[in-house]
């Protein structure tokens, strides 16, 4: 698998969140992370509120605010595609 930046992972997470029902086990399993990996950036979107834990079935749900960064990260990664590599002139 190809680098990704903080932001693609991010929004990778954001994304299985918001199909629903994401446990941390889905999550991890869905964006390519380890465990060790999926607790930083869990810790990381709670904190900013992306996402939300309920505490009681320890599932994952994506914030007002998690759906505004998935719609801003989705125009743009169409602006600027992120996958091309750099012209060296």
């Amino acid at each position: 698998m190809k680098y990704r930046s903080r932001l693609a992972i991010a929004s990778n997470i954001l994304q299985v969140a918001q199909a629903g029902n994401a446990t941390k086990t889905r999550l991890m399993y869905g964006s390519f992370l380890s465990f060790a990996q999926i607790n930083e950036y869990l810790t990381f979107l709670v904190a900013n509120a992306l996402i939300t834990r309920d505490d009681e079935t320890r599932v994952y749900a994506l914030t007002e605010k998690g759906m505004r960064f998935l719609h801003i990260y989705a125009d743009l990664t169409t602006l600027i595609p992120l996958d091309e590599s750099i012209p060296t002139s």
